[in-house]
């Protein structure tokens, strides 16, 4: 099936992404935005992250702040598993006849998640690469995000770089922690060349896993969801274990299977097996681990321990 025009292929493979309006009909977006609502009530009687993972994690997590009256459920792992409505969409998404289009004949599912930003949710996603969270013997890997929600400026819309498909794999170690982000420097080079993803409910942004992106708080009176679906290519094999992980992770859902295997060439750090709910935490390390070296770092040049300075530089 054909989804996507030439000018969709040539916009995603020249700017990494490209943007599809009405992939959702009205029926299954009801389905999906009212289990969502449904994990949104359940949340108001938890004050901590809770259900579990394959891997033991708790499957919802809850943003700081989150309470009965204000609830701020921000991320549901592996919904696929406990939703039919989030498997069929996974499963038999127009979208993922486009991402056969970009990729290949075959397909395989490699993880899935909801990333929310509730009206007034202070979470903000800092720019970095999916591919150092996933690796595989190549970068054959799209992810649709699906807009649950309209998605506007003002209530934290995904940000993209374009091109940066096509650049290096940045570090997202520094000071020998997985922060899941880019450096500030990076960051502040790239971050104006950003340009944000917008439309209506139904809509998906397809993305190529080494694009960079990011995305802001919601600001706004309105929230702002995405179900968001990772892909490979048939011939792509990870090389770490699987982030997310579910009972659904490899399976085939376009083609068939086959015993190829292709290797490209790249270099980069294998990424930290996570014990936390959510990259979120994950990220918030940036800013606690940087302010403690800086507070270290003055208290060496204090001392004039010119030597550790260096050292730890």
């Amino acid at each position: 099936m054909k989804v996507l025009t030439p000018t969709q292929i040539q916009q995603f493979n020249e700017q990494g992404f490209t943007l599809l309006e009405s992939v959702l009909d009205c029926a299954v977006l009801e389905n999906l935005t009212t289990q969502f609502d449904g994990w949104v009530e359940e949340s108001r009687s938890h004050t901590e992250l809770y259900g579990e993972t394959l891997d033991g994690r708790a499957r919802f997590d809850l943003e700081p702040g989150h309470s009965a009256t204000l609830p701020a459920l921000r991320r549901v792992a592996s919904p696929v598993e406990i939703s039919d409505a989030y498997l069929e969409v996974m499963r038999s998404s127009p979208a993922v006849d486009a991402i056969s289009q970009l990729l290949g004949p075959n397909i395989k599912f490699n993880n899935s998640k909801i990333n929310s930003k509730l009206p007034g949710a202070a979470t903000q996603v800092k720019l970095h690469q999916d591919f150092p969270f996933a690796p595989h013997t190549n970068d054959s890997l799209v992810t649709a995000l699906y807009f649950l929600d309209d998605v506007s400026e003002d209530n934290g819309p995904l940000e993209v770089v374009p091109g940066t498909h096509r650049g290096p794999i940045y570090e997202h170690w520094h000071d020998g922690v997985f922060t899941g982000a880019v450096s500030n420097a990076v960051a502040a080079k790239m971050q104006p060349r950003a340009v944000t993803c917008t439309g209506p409910a139904g809509s998906v942004c397809l993305m190529h896993i080494r694009l960079l992106h990011g995305s802001g708080p919601n600001l706004s009176a309105s929230p702002r969801t995405l179900f968001i679906a990772a892909y490979c290519a048939g011939d792509a094999h990870p090389l770490a274990p699987n982030h997310l992980p579910s009972k659904y992770v490899g399976e085939i859902v376009r083609g068939e299977a086959s015993n190829h295997v292709r290797c490209t060439e790249f270099e980069m750090a294998l990424p930290e097996t996570p014990t936390a709910a959510s990259f979120f935490a994950q990220q918030a390390k940036q800013n606690v681990d940087a302010g403690a070296t800086q507070v270290r770092r003055s208290q060496r040049s204090n001392r004039g321990d010119t030597a550790d300075h260096s050292r730890e530089s």
